[in-house]
C-alpha cells in the first residue's frame, strides 16, 4: 500500500537523503519518495511485512520525526492544503520573530567588536582601552549567548544529526558557529589569565582573537536567508492555494422546500443545492431546475460563460453569473472535480523527476565530505605555518558556505511551480517524471475521431436543384436512426412533412412518399438503380466526405455532403509540433481514401483501417524504432495505446478528470494545449538544470575560495560571516529562479484564419432577401465581433445564421461586427455563426449590471469572496467582483442607494472608490 507521512526536522538535501535511506532499507519497502519542499514522504510498502509505526520508528532512529498525514481523520484535499498553509504561515511568523530578536542583539555585538578595532564613533569609553578589555569580552559573550540561545535549534538539530552519523546543514552551522564561540571562550579565559599576571600585551593579543561576533553573525545571517527562503517557498504553492481559495465553504441546501445554509462538508450525494446569481456552484452535480450562465474559467480556462439548463452538468467552484438553479449533488466535497485537480497538482509537485537522481546521490555524501574538507583545510594551514586564527577562519568559512539546501530545493521548487502553472493553464500533469519525459517527445500519435475531428458527422455542403430538397430530405431522414440521418436532421430546424410508404433500402438508402411524390435518398448506386442521373460541382469523395443524393418524383433534386469535420485548431497544432521537430501520425479505422484526404488537409502522416486493439501495436512499433511517443486520444477506447505510450494525453470527460490511462489531462479539451504542455515541460526541465548547475557549481567555486586556495596567489580570504551570507542566499536564488516559471506564457499560435474558405450551402435561385430591421445599432442587446467576413455575401450568411435563431440582426462588413436584438444565448450565437463558416471573437452585452464600484483594496481571491459576500448579503443585490480590474459589478432587483453599497464594502474592511452606473 501507499501511505503519506509528514516529516519534521529536515533542513537540507542531506536530511532528505538520510530520511530516504533510513526508510528504504526496511524490508518490505518498495519505494520511498521524500520531499524537502513540502516536508513529507510517500512510502509504498508491503503491509504483511511492515507497518506505518515501523516506518515512523525508522525515521526517528535517523534523528528526525514523522507522523501519518491526516492520521486524525480523512479530510478533503483542500482542507489538508489549508492546514498546511496555516502551518507555513505560523512557521514564517516564528522565523520573523526570531530573526528580529537575533538582529536586536547581533547588531550591537557586531558594532562593539568591529567598532573598537575600526575606531567607529559612539562606543562608550567603558568598552575601550586595555583596562576595560574584560568588560568588552564579557559583554560580547553575553550578547552572543543570547543570539545563540534564540537560534538553539541549529545546535540541537545539528549535533543530534551528527550523533546519528547523518550530518546535515545544521551540523555544518553548529560546528562552524560553535567552533567560533568555543575558541572565543578559550581566548577570553587566556586573556583573563594574562591580565591577572599584569601582561596586558599578551592579554590584548587574545582579546583580538575573540570571534563572538562571527558566531552570532553566522546564525543570524543564515536565519535571514532561511526566512527569505521560506517566504519564497511559500509562493511556489500559490497555484494550489489559488485552487483551494476557489472552493466555497458553505452551500444553500434545499431541505423539503426550505433553504438552509450548511457547511460544504455536510452535503451528500443526492442533496439538492440552490445556486443564485453571483454565487459559487457549491458541488459537482446536475441541474434539476432553472437556467444559468456559468463562468467555468477557473476550471477550464474558457473565458466565455456557458449557458446551462435542466439536465446539464455543473462543476463545483464555478460562478453563476446569471440565473437561479437547483443542483442535485453527484459528488461529495472530497471527491469533487476541484479536489481531484488539487490532488493531482499536489501529487505531481511532491513527486520526483528522474533528473533528481544525481542530486540525491550527491546529497548523501555532501555534508561528510564538507566536514572532511574543513578539517583538511585547518590542518593544511597549520602545517604551512599560518596562525591558528587564520586556519580556524578558513575551516569555519568552508563549513558555513557549503550548504546543500540549494541542492535539495533545485528540483521540487521547479516541479511545484511548473505543475501549478500548468494547472492554471488547464493542463494537469500527473507526476514529475511525466513532466520531464514530455520534453523528450519526438513523435505524437493522434486518434482521429473525437481528437483531430469533432467526433460526429455534419453537413458541410449542399447542392440544391429543386427548391423542395431541404424540407423533403429532412422530413424523410427524420424517420431514420442512422448517424448520417441524424446529422442531416441537425442541419436545419423544420416542421417535418408527413411521410408515407417509408422504407429503408439495405445498402442503398431510404424511400418514401411526400405529398404524393416518390422520394429517394441514398448513395449513387441507389440512384443508378432508379435510373436517375446525378451531377456534382465537386469530387467530395476526394475530400474525405460522404455524399447522399436525393430525387423527387423521378428527377434529381440535389445532394448533401457530410464529414466528421476537423477541429479548427488541429492544423495549427500539427504545424506547431512539426516546427518543434516532432513527427505527427494519425491513426484511424477509416478507409484509406477518406483518411488520406483528412491527413492531407492537416499535413501529417496517416495509418488507416486500424482497429482500436491495433493502436497499441503501432505505438509499440514506434518505440521499438527508438522514438519517444506521445499518444493523444479520448481515454476510453484508446486506453491500451495511451498506457503503452511514453506519454498518454487525454481530455476531460464530464466531471471526471482523473483518467487513469493518461499522464497528461487537457482540461479545456483544446488540442493546442498539447503544444503548451510540451513547451512548459521544456521550460521546467531547463529551470531544473539551471538550479542544479547553480547549486552544484556554487559549491565547486566557493569551497576553494573559502579554504584559502587563492590566498597566496591573489590574497583572497573569505570571512565566515560573508560565507554565511553567501550560503543563505544561494537557496533564495534557486527558489527565485524556480518562481520565474510562474511567468511562463504559451507561445501564440495562428488559428486557422481561412474560415471564409469553408464550404457554404449553395442554393440555386435563392431569391430570399434580407428583411429590413426595425432597430438601430445603439438599441442592440448584444454586439458581436465576427472574424472571417470578406464580402457582402459573407454578410448575408452571418445575417441569415442570426435570423434563423429568431434574432433581429444588423451586420457590418466595415466594422466586422453584428448587432442583434433577441433572446438567443451567447453559445447559440457562437454555434450559429461558426456553422455558417465564421468565428466569434467577442460578445458584448448592452448592460449586464446596474452599478460599477471601484474597490482598489482587492488583492487576492479571498478579497473577491469577502466583497462578493458583503454585497450579496444586501437584499436585492447580486454582485460579480473582478480581481483583474478591482471592481464590483452589481445587478439590482430592487432599488439600493450608493451609500448602502459603500457601507457594506467598508464594513468588510475594504475601501470604496468611484461608484457609477
Amino acid at each position: 500500500m501507499k501511505q503519506k507521512f509528514d516529516v519534521m526536522g529536515m533542513t537540507c538535501a542531506s536530511c532528505q537523503a538520510h530520511v530516504n535511506k533510513s526508510v528504504s532499507h526496511l524490508e518490505g519497502v518498495r519505494d520511498c519518495n521524500v520531499n524537502l519542499l513540502s516536508e513529507n514522504m510517500e512510502v509504498d510498502y508491503d503491509e504483511s511485512k511492515l507497518s506505518s509505526d515501523d516506518i515512523i520508528a525508522a525515521v526517528r532512529k535517523g534523528g528526525y520525526d514523522a507522523a501519518l498525514a491526516n492520521s486524525e481523520k480523512k479530510e478533503a484535499v483542500s482542507s489538508d492544503i489549508a492546514s498546511i498553509n496555516a502551518r507555513k504561515d505560523e512557521d514564517l511568523k516564528k522565523r520573523k520573530r526570531s530573526l528580529i530578536a537575533s538582529f536586536i542583539f547581533t547588531v550591537p555585538l557586531f558594532y562593539l567588536s568591529m567598532g573598537s578595532m575600526m575606531h567607529w564613533p559612539g562606543i562608550p569609553d567603558i568598552f575601550l582601552g586595555h583596562a576595560h578589555m574584560m568588560i568588552m569580552a564579557l559583554t560580547q559573550l553575553l550578547l552572543c549567548m543570547i543570539v545563540l540561545g534564540i537560534n538553539s535549534h541549529y545546535f540541537i538539530g545539528g549535533f543530534k544529526s551528527l550523533f546519528h552519523l547523518a550530518p546535515n546543514m545544521d551540523s555544518l552551522i553548529a560546528i562552524g558557529s560553535g567552533a567560533s564561540f568555543g575558541y572565543s571562550v578559550y581566548a577570553m579565559y587566556m586573556m583573563a589569565y594574562y591580565m591577572g599576571k599584569l601582561d596586558l600585551n599578551k592579554a590584548h593579543s587574545y582579546h583580538m582573537s575573540l570571534y563572538f561576533e562571527s558566531a552570532a553573525m553566522i546564525v543570524t545571517l543564515i536565519s535571514l536567508g532561511k526566512y527569505f527562503e521560506a517566504r519564497s517557498k511559500k509562493r511556489t504553492s500559490d497555484a494550489i492555494n489559488a485552487l483551494v481559495d476557489l472552493a466555497p465553504s458553505q452551500a444553500t441546501l434545499l431541505d423539503h422546500g426550505v433553504e438552509k445554509i450548511v457547511s460544504i462538508d455536510d452535503i451528500r450525494v443526492g442533496d439538492q443545492v440552490v445556486v443564485k446569481t453571483g454565487e459559487s456552484v457549491a458541488v459537482d452535480g446536475k441541474i434539476i431546475d432553472g437556467n444559468a450562465s456559468i463562468d467555468e474559467s477557473m476550471i477550464t480556462g474558457e473565458s466565455i460563460p456557458v449557458d446551462k439548463t435542466v439536465g446539464d452538468l455543473v462543476i463545483g467552484s464555478t460562478i453563476n453569473k446569471n440565473g437561479r438553479i437547483i443542483v442535485e449533488c453527484m459528488k461529495t466535497n472530497e471527491a469533487s472535480t476541484l479536489s481531484q485537480i488539487i490532488a493531482l497538482v499536489e501529487e505531481a509537485g511532491n513527486s520526483k523527476a528522474p533528473i533528481t537522481r544525481l542530486a540525491d546521490v550527491i546529497s548523501g555524501y555532501f555534508v561528510p565530505a564538507v566536514i572532511g574538507i574543513a578539517l583538511l583545510t585547518f590542518i593544511a594551514w597549520m602545517v604551512l605555518g599560518q596562525s591558528f586564527n587564520f586556519a580556524l577562519n578558513c575551516a569555519i568559512a568552508v563549513l558555513v558556505i557549503s550548504c546543500p539546501c540549494a541542492l535539495g530545493l533545485a528540483t521540487p521548487t521547479a516541479i511545484m511551480v511548473g505543475t501549478g502553472r500548468g494547472a492554471k493553464l488547464g493542463i494537469l500533469v500527473k507526476d514529475a517524471e511525466t513532466l520531464e519525459n514530455t520534453s523528450k517527445i519526438d513523435t505524437v500519435v493522434f486518434d482521429k475521431t473525437g481528437t483531430l475531428t469533432y467526433g460526429k458527422p455534419q453537413v458541410t455542403d449542399v447542392e440544391v436543384y429543386d427548391e423542395r430538397l431541404i424540407d423533403y430530405a429532412l422530413s424523410l431522414e427524420s424517420l431514420s436512426s442512422h448517424p448520417l440521418a441524424k446529422a442531416i436532421c441537425e442541419f436545419k430546424e423544420i416542421t417535418p412533412l408527413t411521410v408515407t410508404d417509408y422504407q429503408e433500402i439495405p445498402g442503398g438508402g431510404l424511400s418514401g412518399t411526400i405529398a404524393g411524390k416518390a422520394i429517394f435518398a441514398g448513395n449513387k448506386r441507389l440512384m443508378d438503380q432508379k435510373g436517375i442521373p446525378v451531377q456534382s460541382k465537386h469530387d467530395y469523395a476526394k475530400e474525405g466526405k460522404t455524399v447522399l443524393y436525393f430525387a423527387i418524383d423521378g428527377s434529381y433534386a440535389g445532394l448533401m455532403a457530410l464529414a466528421d469535420e476537423i477541429k479548427e485548431e488541429a492544423k495549427a497544432v500539427v504545424h506547431d509540433l512539426q516546427e518543434r521537430g516532432i513527427k505527427t501520425l494519425m491513426l484511424t479505422g477509416d478507409n484509406q481514401v477518406t483518411a488520406q484526404a483528412i491527413a492531407h488537409q492537416l499535413g501529417m502522416d496517416v495509418k488507416a483501417e486500424v482497429l482500436p486493439a491495433d493502436k497499441e501495436e503501432v505505438v509499440r512499433s514506434l518505440q521499438d524504432q527508438g522514438h519517444q511517443v506521445a499518444m493523444v486520444g479520448d481515454g476510453i477506447n484508446d486506453a491500451p495505446a495511451l498506457t503503452r505510450a511514453n506519454i498518454g494525453v487525454s481530455f476531460t470527460s464530464g466531471l471526471d478528470i482523473a483518467i487513469d490511462a493518461a499522464d497528461v489531462v487537457l482540461m479545456k479539451n483544446n488540442l493546442h494545449d498539447l503544444v503548451v504542455a510540451i513547451d512548459l515541460s521544456h521550460a521546467t526541465i531547463k529551470n531544473i538544470k539551471e538550479n542544479l548547475f547553480w547549486a552544484l557549481f556554487y559549491n565547486v567555486i566557493c569551497i576553494p575560495v573559502a579554504a584559502g586556495v587563492f590566498y597566496h596567489a591573489f590574497g583572497w580570504q573569505l570571512s565566515p560571516m560573508l560565507g554565511a551570507f553567501a550560503m543563505s542566499f544561494s537557496s533564495v536564488f534557486v527558489v527565485s529562479n524556480a518562481l520565474r516559471l510562474r511567468l511562463f506564457k504559451p507561445a501564440a499560435y495562428e488559428e486557422n484564419k481561412q474560415v471564409h474558405e469553408k464550404k457554404h450551402v449553395h442554393i440555386e435561385n435563392d431569391k430570399e432577401d434580407v428583411p429590413m430591421r426595425t432597430f438601430t445599432k445603439e438599441e442592440a442587446d448584444k454586439t458581436i465581433d465576427v472574424e472571417g467576413m470578406m464580402c457582402e455575401n459573407c454578410v448575408k450568411h452571418v445575417t441569415k445564421a442570426l435570423t434563423n435563431l429568431g434574432e433581429e440582426a444588423i451586420v457590418s462588413l466595415d466594422e466586422n461586427k453584428a448587432y442583434v436584438k433577441g433572446e438567443a444565448s451567447d453559445d447559440e450565437i457562437i454555434k450559429a455563426i461558426d456553422e455558417a463558416g465564421y468565428k466569434v471573437t467577442n460578445i458584448t452585452a448592452k448592460k449586464a449590471y446596474d452599478k460599477v464600484i471601484e474597490v482598489p483594496d482587492i488583492m487576492c481571491n479571498n478579497c473577491v469572496k469577502h466583497v462578493t459576500n458583503a454585497l450579496n448579503a444586501l437584499d436585492g443585490v447580486a454582485a460579480n467582483v473582478s480581481l483583474e480590474d478591482k471592481k464590483a459589478y452589481v445587478t439590482l432587483s430592487k432599488p439600493v442607494d450608493d451609500e448602502t453599497l459603500k457601507k457594506a464594502i467598508e464594513d468588510a474592511d475594504y475601501t470604496v472608490g468611484k461608484i457609477y452606473d
